[in-house]
Protein backbone atom coordinates (compact mmCIF):
# COMPACT_ATOMS: atom_id res chain seq x y z
CA UNK A 1 0.00 0.00 0.00
CA UNK A 2 1.13 3.55 -0.77
CA UNK A 3 -0.17 7.08 -0.64
CA UNK A 4 -0.45 9.50 -3.55
CA UNK A 5 -1.85 12.97 -3.99
CA UNK A 6 -3.78 14.70 -6.74
CA UNK A 7 -3.96 18.46 -6.94
CA UNK A 8 -6.38 20.38 -9.12
CA UNK A 9 -5.53 24.00 -9.81
CA UNK A 10 -8.76 25.39 -11.24
CA UNK A 11 -9.49 28.95 -12.30
CA UNK A 12 -10.11 30.12 -8.73
CA UNK A 13 -8.74 27.59 -6.24
CA UNK A 14 -6.54 24.59 -5.52
CA UNK A 15 -7.98 21.33 -4.24
CA UNK A 16 -5.80 18.46 -3.04
CA UNK A 17 -6.81 14.89 -2.28
CA UNK A 18 -4.55 12.27 -0.72
CA UNK A 19 -5.52 8.74 -1.75
CA UNK A 20 -4.61 5.14 -1.06
CA UNK A 21 -2.86 3.74 -4.13
CA UNK A 22 -4.67 0.39 -4.02
CA UNK A 23 -8.24 1.36 -3.18
CA UNK A 24 -8.43 4.99 -4.28
CA UNK A 25 -9.95 5.90 -0.92
CA UNK A 26 -9.62 9.61 -0.14
CA UNK A 27 -7.66 9.84 3.11
CA UNK A 28 -7.18 13.61 3.42
CA UNK A 29 -8.20 16.76 1.58
CA UNK A 30 -7.02 20.34 1.30
CA UNK A 31 -8.40 23.51 -0.24
CA UNK A 32 -7.31 27.11 -0.74
CA UNK A 33 -8.55 29.93 -3.00
CA UNK A 34 -6.16 31.61 -5.38
CA UNK A 35 -4.98 34.92 -3.92
CA UNK A 36 -5.68 37.94 -6.12
CA UNK A 37 -2.20 39.03 -7.16
CA UNK A 38 -3.36 40.90 -10.26
CA UNK A 39 -2.27 40.40 -13.80
CA UNK A 40 -0.81 43.74 -14.72
CA UNK A 41 -3.60 45.46 -16.63
CA UNK A 42 -6.62 44.64 -14.49
CA UNK A 43 -8.00 42.06 -16.90
CA UNK A 44 -9.57 39.03 -15.18
CA UNK A 45 -7.97 36.90 -17.90
CA UNK A 46 -4.43 38.05 -17.04
CA UNK A 47 -3.12 36.21 -13.98
CA UNK A 48 0.14 36.07 -12.07
CA UNK A 49 0.76 32.30 -11.90
CA UNK A 50 2.57 32.73 -8.60
CA UNK A 51 -0.95 32.82 -7.16
CA UNK A 52 -1.31 29.17 -8.14
CA UNK A 53 1.82 28.25 -6.18
CA UNK A 54 0.75 30.26 -3.13
CA UNK A 55 -2.66 28.56 -3.22
CA UNK A 56 -1.01 25.16 -3.56
CA UNK A 57 1.18 25.83 -0.54
CA UNK A 58 -1.80 26.94 1.55
CA UNK A 59 -3.89 23.93 0.51
CA UNK A 60 -1.05 21.59 1.54
CA UNK A 61 -0.54 23.11 4.98
CA UNK A 62 -0.70 21.04 8.14
CA UNK A 63 1.38 18.17 6.81
CA UNK A 64 -1.23 17.17 4.23
CA UNK A 65 1.40 15.67 1.90
CA UNK A 66 3.36 13.86 4.60
CA UNK A 67 4.10 10.30 3.46
CA UNK A 68 2.96 10.95 -0.12
CA UNK A 69 5.06 9.09 -2.71
CA UNK A 70 3.78 10.68 -5.92
CA UNK A 71 1.75 13.69 -7.03
CA UNK A 72 -0.44 14.20 -10.10
CA UNK A 73 -1.38 17.67 -11.32
CA UNK A 74 -4.64 18.70 -12.94
CA UNK A 75 -5.10 22.32 -13.99
CA UNK A 76 -7.39 24.69 -15.82
CA UNK A 77 -7.29 24.35 -19.58
CA UNK A 78 -6.92 26.93 -22.35
CA UNK A 79 -4.25 28.95 -20.61
CA UNK A 80 -1.10 30.34 -22.14
CA UNK A 81 2.18 30.97 -20.38
CA UNK A 82 4.62 32.62 -22.76
CA UNK A 83 8.24 32.51 -21.60
CA UNK A 84 11.42 34.14 -22.84
CA UNK A 85 14.68 32.33 -23.55
CA UNK A 86 15.58 32.41 -19.86
CA UNK A 87 12.33 30.81 -18.70
CA UNK A 88 10.78 34.03 -17.38
CA UNK A 89 7.24 35.08 -18.28
CA UNK A 90 7.09 37.79 -20.91
CA UNK A 91 3.68 38.86 -19.53
CA UNK A 92 1.05 37.55 -17.08
CA UNK A 93 -0.57 34.25 -17.95
CA UNK A 94 -3.56 34.39 -20.32
CA UNK A 95 -6.33 32.16 -18.99
CA UNK A 96 -10.03 31.40 -19.21
CA UNK A 97 -12.65 32.27 -21.76
CA UNK A 98 -10.77 35.32 -23.01
CA UNK A 99 -13.08 36.98 -25.52
CA UNK A 100 -10.40 39.49 -26.46
CA UNK A 101 -9.07 36.84 -28.84
CA UNK A 102 -12.31 36.38 -30.81
CA UNK A 103 -11.16 38.42 -33.78
CA UNK A 104 -7.73 36.80 -33.59
CA UNK A 105 -9.34 33.35 -33.69
CA UNK A 106 -11.28 34.23 -36.84
CA UNK A 107 -8.10 35.64 -38.34
CA UNK A 108 -6.03 32.54 -37.66
CA UNK A 109 -8.81 30.27 -38.99
CA UNK A 110 -8.79 32.18 -42.26
CA UNK A 111 -5.00 32.23 -42.43
CA UNK A 112 -4.85 28.42 -42.71
CA UNK A 113 -7.66 28.20 -45.22
CA UNK A 114 -10.83 27.86 -43.15
CA UNK A 115 -12.56 25.56 -40.67
CA UNK A 116 -12.06 22.34 -42.64
CA UNK A 117 -8.32 22.94 -42.88
CA UNK A 118 -8.06 23.34 -39.10
CA UNK A 119 -10.24 20.31 -38.39
CA UNK A 120 -7.99 18.21 -40.58
CA UNK A 121 -4.82 19.68 -39.05
CA UNK A 122 -5.53 19.39 -35.33
CA UNK A 123 -9.10 18.09 -34.93
CA UNK A 124 -10.56 21.39 -33.75
CA UNK A 125 -11.41 24.79 -35.21
CA UNK A 126 -9.75 27.47 -33.05
CA UNK A 127 -11.90 29.58 -30.75
CA UNK A 128 -10.91 32.54 -28.62
CA UNK A 129 -10.16 30.27 -25.67
CA UNK A 130 -7.41 28.25 -27.34
CA UNK A 131 -3.74 29.07 -27.04
CA UNK A 132 -3.23 29.39 -30.80
CA UNK A 133 -5.77 32.25 -30.90
CA UNK A 134 -4.17 33.87 -27.87
CA UNK A 135 -0.83 33.80 -29.71
CA UNK A 136 -2.32 35.69 -32.65
CA UNK A 137 -3.90 38.19 -30.23
CA UNK A 138 -0.54 38.65 -28.52
CA UNK A 139 1.15 39.27 -31.87
CA UNK A 140 -1.44 41.90 -32.79
CA UNK A 141 -1.75 43.75 -29.49
CA UNK A 142 1.59 43.25 -27.70
CA UNK A 143 4.16 42.81 -30.49
CA UNK A 144 7.16 43.49 -28.26
CA UNK A 145 6.12 40.74 -25.84
CA UNK A 146 5.30 38.41 -28.74
CA UNK A 147 8.76 38.94 -30.23
CA UNK A 148 10.37 37.84 -26.93
CA UNK A 149 8.41 34.57 -26.68
CA UNK A 150 10.78 31.61 -26.88
CA UNK A 151 8.77 28.91 -25.10
CA UNK A 152 5.11 28.02 -24.49
CA UNK A 153 3.45 26.20 -21.61
CA UNK A 154 -0.04 25.48 -20.33
CA UNK A 155 -0.96 25.92 -16.63
CA UNK A 156 -0.49 22.25 -15.76
CA UNK A 157 2.87 22.12 -17.57
CA UNK A 158 4.11 25.17 -15.67
CA UNK A 159 3.01 23.81 -12.28
CA UNK A 160 4.74 20.47 -12.89
CA UNK A 161 7.88 22.32 -13.95
CA UNK A 162 7.80 24.41 -10.78
CA UNK A 163 7.25 21.37 -8.53
CA UNK A 164 10.29 19.70 -10.11
CA UNK A 165 12.47 22.73 -9.48
CA UNK A 166 12.40 24.17 -13.02
CA UNK A 167 14.56 21.47 -14.69
CA UNK A 168 15.85 21.72 -18.24
CA UNK A 169 13.29 19.09 -19.34
CA UNK A 170 9.76 20.43 -19.88
CA UNK A 171 6.86 17.99 -20.22
CA UNK A 172 3.15 17.88 -20.88
CA UNK A 173 0.57 15.20 -21.68
CA UNK A 174 -1.69 14.42 -24.63
CA UNK A 175 -4.79 15.82 -22.96
CA UNK A 176 -3.38 19.26 -22.28
CA UNK A 177 -1.54 19.42 -25.60
CA UNK A 178 -4.73 18.60 -27.53
CA UNK A 179 -6.43 21.76 -26.31
CA UNK A 180 -3.80 24.18 -27.56
CA UNK A 181 -4.73 24.30 -31.25
CA UNK A 182 -1.22 23.32 -32.30
CA UNK A 183 -1.10 19.60 -31.41
CA UNK A 184 -2.92 16.91 -33.35
CA UNK A 185 -4.72 14.18 -31.40
CA UNK A 186 -4.90 12.11 -34.59
CA UNK A 187 -1.15 12.09 -35.29
CA UNK A 188 0.08 12.62 -31.73
CA UNK A 189 2.44 15.39 -32.76
CA UNK A 190 2.99 19.12 -32.41
CA UNK A 191 2.31 21.42 -35.34
CA UNK A 192 5.04 24.07 -35.04
CA UNK A 193 3.96 25.47 -38.40
CA UNK A 194 0.68 26.55 -36.80
CA UNK A 195 2.55 28.34 -34.03
CA UNK A 196 4.57 30.17 -36.66
CA UNK A 197 1.32 30.99 -38.46
CA UNK A 198 -0.07 32.59 -35.30
CA UNK A 199 3.07 34.02 -33.67
CA UNK A 200 5.41 34.59 -36.57
CA UNK A 201 8.31 32.46 -35.32
CA UNK A 202 9.17 29.08 -33.82
CA UNK A 203 9.31 28.38 -30.08
CA UNK A 204 10.27 25.62 -27.68
CA UNK A 205 7.47 23.21 -26.72
CA UNK A 206 7.20 20.64 -23.92
CA UNK A 207 7.86 16.96 -24.50
CA UNK A 208 4.55 15.07 -24.67
CA UNK A 209 4.89 12.03 -22.41
CA UNK A 210 2.65 8.98 -21.98
CA UNK A 211 -0.22 8.60 -19.50
CA UNK A 212 1.76 6.40 -17.10
CA UNK A 213 5.09 8.21 -17.54
CA UNK A 214 6.70 10.30 -14.83
CA UNK A 215 7.58 13.92 -15.54
CA UNK A 216 10.41 13.54 -13.05
CA UNK A 217 11.30 13.45 -9.38
CA UNK A 218 11.75 16.26 -6.91
CA UNK A 219 15.11 16.55 -5.14
CA UNK A 220 13.42 14.79 -2.20
CA UNK A 221 12.55 11.81 -4.42
CA UNK A 222 8.84 12.57 -4.82
CA UNK A 223 7.58 11.31 -8.18
CA UNK A 224 5.56 13.77 -10.28
CA UNK A 225 3.33 12.18 -12.92
CA UNK A 226 2.55 13.58 -16.36
CA UNK A 227 -0.46 15.62 -15.22
CA UNK A 228 -3.32 16.67 -17.50
CA UNK A 229 -6.15 19.14 -18.06
CA UNK A 230 -9.17 19.39 -15.75
CA UNK A 231 -11.67 17.79 -18.13
CA UNK A 232 -9.38 14.83 -18.77
CA UNK A 233 -8.60 14.43 -15.06
CA UNK A 234 -12.29 14.56 -14.11
CA UNK A 235 -13.11 11.87 -16.68
CA UNK A 236 -10.32 9.69 -15.29
CA UNK A 237 -11.45 10.31 -11.71
CA UNK A 238 -15.02 9.34 -12.60
CA UNK A 239 -13.88 6.15 -14.32
CA UNK A 240 -15.46 7.09 -17.63
CA UNK A 241 -14.84 4.55 -20.40
CA UNK A 242 -16.08 3.39 -23.78
CA UNK A 243 -19.87 3.61 -23.90
CA UNK A 244 -20.01 6.49 -21.42
CA UNK A 245 -20.80 10.13 -22.10
CA UNK A 246 -20.55 13.01 -19.66
CA UNK A 247 -22.82 16.05 -19.66
CA UNK A 248 -21.62 18.98 -17.59
CA UNK A 249 -24.42 21.32 -16.56
CA UNK A 250 -23.04 24.80 -16.08
CA UNK A 251 -24.51 28.06 -17.35
CA UNK A 252 -23.47 26.59 -20.69
CA UNK A 253 -23.17 22.88 -21.35
CA UNK A 254 -20.58 20.42 -22.56
CA UNK A 255 -20.91 16.83 -23.71
CA UNK A 256 -17.93 14.52 -24.06
CA UNK A 257 -17.15 10.84 -24.27
CA UNK A 258 -14.23 8.45 -24.45
CA UNK A 259 -13.62 7.14 -27.96
CA UNK A 260 -11.04 4.90 -29.61
CA UNK A 261 -10.08 7.36 -32.34
CA UNK A 262 -9.78 11.08 -33.02
CA UNK A 263 -12.79 12.59 -34.79
CA UNK A 264 -11.98 15.18 -37.42
CA UNK A 265 -15.08 17.35 -37.85
CA UNK A 266 -15.01 19.87 -40.71
CA UNK A 267 -17.96 21.77 -39.21
CA UNK A 268 -15.98 22.50 -36.05
CA UNK A 269 -18.80 21.24 -33.83
CA UNK A 270 -16.69 18.43 -32.34
CA UNK A 271 -13.44 19.32 -30.61
CA UNK A 272 -11.20 16.28 -30.92
CA UNK A 273 -9.17 16.16 -27.71
CA UNK A 274 -7.10 13.38 -26.16
CA UNK A 275 -7.88 11.87 -22.76
CA UNK A 276 -5.62 10.92 -19.85
CA UNK A 277 -5.37 7.21 -20.68
CA UNK A 278 -4.21 7.07 -24.30
CA UNK A 279 -7.73 7.24 -25.78
CA UNK A 280 -9.58 10.20 -27.29
CA UNK A 281 -12.07 12.66 -25.85
CA UNK A 282 -14.41 14.26 -28.40
CA UNK A 283 -16.21 17.27 -26.90
CA UNK A 284 -19.30 19.20 -28.04
CA UNK A 285 -20.28 22.47 -26.38
CA UNK A 286 -23.61 24.25 -26.07
CA UNK A 287 -24.01 27.87 -24.99
CA UNK A 288 -27.23 27.30 -23.08
CA UNK A 289 -27.82 24.96 -20.16
CA UNK A 290 -28.56 26.09 -16.60
CA UNK A 291 -28.86 29.72 -17.74
CA UNK A 292 -32.14 28.60 -19.38
CA UNK A 293 -33.43 27.36 -16.04
CA UNK A 294 -32.28 30.45 -14.16
CA UNK A 295 -33.88 32.77 -16.69
CA UNK A 296 -37.18 30.92 -16.53
CA UNK A 297 -37.08 30.81 -12.73
CA UNK A 298 -36.58 34.58 -12.59
CA UNK A 299 -39.46 35.07 -15.01
CA UNK A 300 -41.73 32.97 -12.79
CA UNK A 301 -40.52 34.55 -9.56
CA UNK A 302 -38.92 31.43 -8.09
CA UNK A 303 -35.56 29.67 -7.74
CA UNK A 304 -34.23 26.49 -9.33
CA UNK A 305 -35.76 24.21 -6.70
CA UNK A 306 -39.09 25.98 -7.12
CA UNK A 307 -38.85 25.70 -10.89
CA UNK A 308 -38.17 21.98 -10.58
CA UNK A 309 -41.22 21.50 -8.35
CA UNK A 310 -43.36 23.44 -10.82
CA UNK A 311 -42.11 21.40 -13.77
CA UNK A 312 -43.08 18.15 -12.09
CA UNK A 313 -46.69 19.37 -11.85
CA UNK A 314 -46.85 19.39 -15.66
CA UNK A 315 -46.75 16.38 -17.97
CA UNK A 316 -44.30 15.23 -20.68
CA UNK A 317 -44.53 17.57 -23.64
CA UNK A 318 -45.49 20.57 -21.48
CA UNK A 319 -49.01 20.73 -22.96
CA UNK A 320 -47.49 21.46 -26.38
CA UNK A 321 -45.04 24.16 -25.28
CA UNK A 322 -41.61 23.82 -26.90
CA UNK A 323 -38.71 26.05 -25.91
CA UNK A 324 -35.71 26.28 -28.22
CA UNK A 325 -33.25 27.38 -25.53
CA UNK A 326 -30.93 29.56 -27.60
CA UNK A 327 -30.93 32.48 -25.16
CA UNK A 328 -27.30 33.45 -25.83
CA UNK A 329 -27.24 32.34 -29.45
CA UNK A 330 -26.05 28.77 -29.83
CA UNK A 331 -22.93 26.84 -30.75
CA UNK A 332 -24.60 23.44 -31.33
CA UNK A 333 -26.22 23.95 -33.77
CA UNK A 334 -24.18 26.87 -35.06
CA UNK A 335 -26.62 29.76 -34.59
CA UNK A 336 -24.48 32.48 -32.99
CA UNK A 337 -26.87 35.38 -33.56
CA UNK A 338 -30.24 33.79 -32.80
CA UNK A 339 -32.45 33.97 -29.70
CA UNK A 340 -34.68 31.58 -27.81
CA UNK A 341 -38.07 30.58 -29.21
CA UNK A 342 -41.23 29.51 -27.38
CA UNK A 343 -43.92 27.83 -29.48
CA UNK A 344 -47.19 26.02 -28.86
CA UNK A 345 -48.90 28.71 -26.82
CA UNK A 346 -52.57 27.97 -26.23
CA UNK A 347 -54.88 29.09 -23.48
CA UNK A 348 -54.59 25.75 -21.67
CA UNK A 349 -50.77 25.71 -21.90
CA UNK A 350 -50.28 29.22 -20.48
CA UNK A 351 -49.57 28.10 -16.93
CA UNK A 352 -46.35 28.40 -14.88
CA UNK A 353 -45.90 24.65 -14.54
CA UNK A 354 -45.99 24.09 -18.31
CA UNK A 355 -43.43 26.85 -18.97
CA UNK A 356 -41.25 25.42 -16.20
CA UNK A 357 -41.32 21.96 -17.75
CA UNK A 358 -40.70 23.39 -21.23
CA UNK A 359 -37.53 25.01 -19.86
CA UNK A 360 -36.23 21.69 -18.52
CA UNK A 361 -37.23 19.80 -21.67
CA UNK A 362 -35.69 22.48 -23.90
CA UNK A 363 -32.41 22.44 -21.99
CA UNK A 364 -32.16 18.63 -22.03
CA UNK A 365 -33.18 18.41 -25.70
CA UNK A 366 -30.48 20.94 -26.57
CA UNK A 367 -27.93 18.75 -24.80
CA UNK A 368 -29.40 15.67 -26.51
CA UNK A 369 -28.70 17.41 -29.84
CA UNK A 370 -25.05 17.71 -28.78
CA UNK A 371 -25.02 14.06 -27.70
CA UNK A 372 -26.42 13.03 -31.08
CA UNK A 373 -23.55 14.82 -32.83
CA UNK A 374 -21.26 12.28 -31.15
CA UNK A 375 -23.62 9.37 -31.77
CA UNK A 376 -23.75 10.32 -35.43
CA UNK A 377 -19.99 9.81 -35.63
CA UNK A 378 -20.09 6.30 -34.19
CA UNK A 379 -19.59 7.11 -30.51
CA UNK A 380 -21.34 4.55 -28.30
CA UNK A 381 -23.56 5.99 -25.57
CA UNK A 382 -24.94 3.42 -23.13
CA UNK A 383 -24.97 5.64 -20.06
CA UNK A 384 -24.69 9.36 -19.42
CA UNK A 385 -23.03 10.95 -16.39
CA UNK A 386 -24.65 14.23 -15.31
CA UNK A 387 -22.35 16.66 -13.50
CA UNK A 388 -23.02 19.99 -11.83
CA UNK A 389 -25.36 21.17 -9.04
CA UNK A 390 -28.35 21.22 -11.44
CA UNK A 391 -28.05 17.42 -11.76
CA UNK A 392 -29.50 17.23 -8.24
CA UNK A 393 -32.78 18.84 -9.34
CA UNK A 394 -35.61 16.32 -9.32
CA UNK A 395 -36.98 17.56 -12.64
CA UNK A 396 -33.62 16.96 -14.34
CA UNK A 397 -33.44 13.43 -12.96
CA UNK A 398 -37.03 12.69 -13.96
CA UNK A 399 -36.80 14.10 -17.48
CA UNK A 400 -33.24 13.39 -18.66
CA UNK A 401 -33.15 9.56 -19.03
CA UNK A 402 -36.06 9.31 -21.47
CA UNK A 403 -35.05 12.40 -23.48
CA UNK A 404 -31.41 11.31 -23.71
CA UNK A 405 -32.37 7.70 -24.43
CA UNK A 406 -29.84 6.29 -21.99
CA UNK A 407 -29.22 5.33 -18.40
CA UNK A 408 -28.36 8.47 -16.41
CA UNK A 409 -25.74 8.38 -13.65
CA UNK A 410 -25.51 11.23 -11.13
CA UNK A 411 -22.26 10.89 -9.14
CA UNK A 412 -22.05 12.14 -5.59
CA UNK A 413 -20.23 15.50 -5.36
CA UNK A 414 -16.46 15.04 -5.13
CA UNK A 415 -13.25 16.62 -6.40
CA UNK A 416 -13.09 14.33 -9.43
CA UNK A 417 -10.36 16.26 -11.23
CA UNK A 418 -8.10 15.99 -8.17
CA UNK A 419 -9.04 12.31 -7.78
CA UNK A 420 -8.18 11.72 -11.44
CA UNK A 421 -4.81 13.41 -10.90
CA UNK A 422 -4.18 11.16 -7.88
CA UNK A 423 -5.14 8.08 -9.89
CA UNK A 424 -2.63 9.11 -12.54
CA UNK A 425 0.03 9.53 -9.84
CA UNK A 426 -0.72 6.02 -8.59
CA UNK A 427 -0.40 4.72 -12.15
CA UNK A 428 2.95 6.38 -12.72
CA UNK A 429 4.21 5.19 -9.34
CA UNK A 430 3.13 1.61 -10.04
CA UNK A 431 4.62 1.67 -13.53
CA UNK A 432 7.91 3.01 -12.17
CA UNK A 433 8.05 0.22 -9.56
CA UNK A 434 6.93 -2.48 -11.99
CA UNK A 435 3.72 -3.25 -10.09
CA UNK A 436 1.40 -1.78 -12.74
CA UNK A 437 1.40 -2.03 -16.51
CA UNK A 438 1.94 1.27 -18.32
CA UNK A 439 -1.01 0.23 -20.48
CA UNK A 440 -3.49 -0.49 -17.64
CA UNK A 441 -4.41 2.15 -15.02
CA UNK A 442 -5.09 1.19 -11.41
CA UNK A 443 -8.58 -0.21 -10.94
CA UNK A 444 -10.13 2.16 -8.46
CA UNK A 445 -13.81 1.71 -7.54
CA UNK A 446 -16.36 3.66 -9.57
CA UNK A 447 -17.67 6.89 -8.15
CA UNK A 448 -20.60 6.52 -5.73
CA UNK A 449 -23.65 7.44 -7.81
CA UNK A 450 -27.40 7.32 -8.21
CA UNK A 451 -28.67 5.64 -11.37
CA UNK A 452 -31.84 6.57 -13.26
CA UNK A 453 -33.29 4.41 -16.04
CA UNK A 454 -35.54 5.54 -18.91
CA UNK A 455 -37.83 2.60 -18.15
CA UNK A 456 -41.41 2.81 -19.34
CA UNK A 457 -41.03 6.53 -20.01
CA UNK A 458 -38.62 5.97 -22.90
CA UNK A 459 -41.26 6.00 -25.68
CA UNK A 460 -42.95 9.10 -24.26
CA UNK A 461 -39.61 10.84 -23.86
CA UNK A 462 -38.61 10.12 -27.42
CA UNK A 463 -41.95 11.51 -28.62
CA UNK A 464 -41.22 14.72 -26.70
CA UNK A 465 -37.79 14.79 -28.31
CA UNK A 466 -39.29 14.40 -31.77
CA UNK A 467 -41.66 17.27 -31.02
CA UNK A 468 -38.64 19.41 -30.14
CA UNK A 469 -36.73 18.35 -33.26
CA UNK A 470 -39.73 19.13 -35.47
CA UNK A 471 -39.97 22.67 -34.06
CA UNK A 472 -36.22 23.19 -34.40
CA UNK A 473 -36.21 22.01 -38.01
CA UNK A 474 -39.19 24.19 -38.86
CA UNK A 475 -37.61 27.24 -37.23
CA UNK A 476 -34.02 26.64 -38.34
CA UNK A 477 -34.14 24.24 -41.31
CA UNK A 478 -30.85 22.50 -41.97
CA UNK A 479 -29.27 23.79 -38.73
CA UNK A 480 -27.38 20.53 -38.35
CA UNK A 481 -26.49 20.14 -42.01
CA UNK A 482 -23.07 18.53 -42.21
CA UNK A 483 -23.42 16.74 -38.85
CA UNK A 484 -24.46 13.17 -39.72
CA UNK A 485 -27.08 11.87 -37.33
CA UNK A 486 -27.16 15.06 -35.26
CA UNK A 487 -30.46 15.97 -33.69
CA UNK A 488 -32.19 12.89 -35.04
CA UNK A 489 -33.70 12.13 -31.65
CA UNK A 490 -32.92 8.44 -31.91
CA UNK A 491 -31.80 7.19 -28.52
CA UNK A 492 -29.57 4.13 -28.21
CA UNK A 493 -30.98 2.68 -25.04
Amino acid sequence: MGIVAGLDSSSDSTRIVVCDTDTGAVLKQGYAPHPALGGGDGSPHDVDPQSWLLSLGEAAEGGLLEGVQAIGVSAQQHGLLALDSGGALVRPALVGNDKRAQAAAADVVEALGGRTAWAQAVGAVPTSTQAVAKLRWLTRTEPDAAHRVAELMQPHDWLVWQLLGRPHRRTTDRGTASGTGYWSAATGSWRPDLIELALGHQVRLPEVIGPADAAGQTPEGLLISAGTGETMAAAFGLGVGIGDAVISLGASGSVFSVHHEALADPTGTILSYADATGMHLPVVHTLNAVRVLRGTAELLGTDLEGLSALALKSTPGSYGLVLLPYLEGERTPHLPHTAGTLTGLRRESMKPEHLARAAFEGMVCGLADALDVLRGRGVQVRRVFLLGPAADLQAVRAIAPALLGAQVVVPQPADYAAIGAARQAAWALGAAHGTLSPHEPPRWPAAASQVFEPGEELAVGQAVRQQYVAVREQTYPGAFEGDPGAGAGAGEY
